[in-house]
């Protein structure tokens, strides 16, 4: 009998991760924590991408992690530059009290 960890188990924790972090997106206000969340997201992309590469047997969705990883990298990079922007502009950083593309 086989008591190794199996790809249902790495999948059902990529869905639990993706689900946190959709939760975190739609709840949370704060704009720090929304980054966060969207990060756990692309994690759990990840995840699934490593495990179904490892079960299938294909180093193409190991390859294809890294690319999400830069993309991920990057949008952490522009995400706390606009944050830091209109931290400095007004004061907050609550994504409720911020409306400066409002006319």
């Amino acid at each position: 009998m086989e008591t190794g960890i199996t790809l249902d188990s790495y999948l059902i924790v990529s869905a639990v991760l993706f689900t946190l972090g959709v939760v975190g997106v739609i709840t949370r206000r704060n704009a720090i924590v929304i980054l966060m969340s969207i990060e756990m997201m692309l994690n759990a992309a990840n995840l699934s991408l490593v495990a179904l590469s490892a079960y299938m047997g294909d180093i193409t969705g190991q390859i294809f992690v890294f690319f999400v990883m830069t993309v991920a990298a990057a949008e952490v990079a522009v995400g706390l530059a606009i944050v830091l922007a209109l931290f400095r502009n007004k004061q907050t950083i609550y994504v409720d009290d911020v409306n400066i593309l409002k006319w």
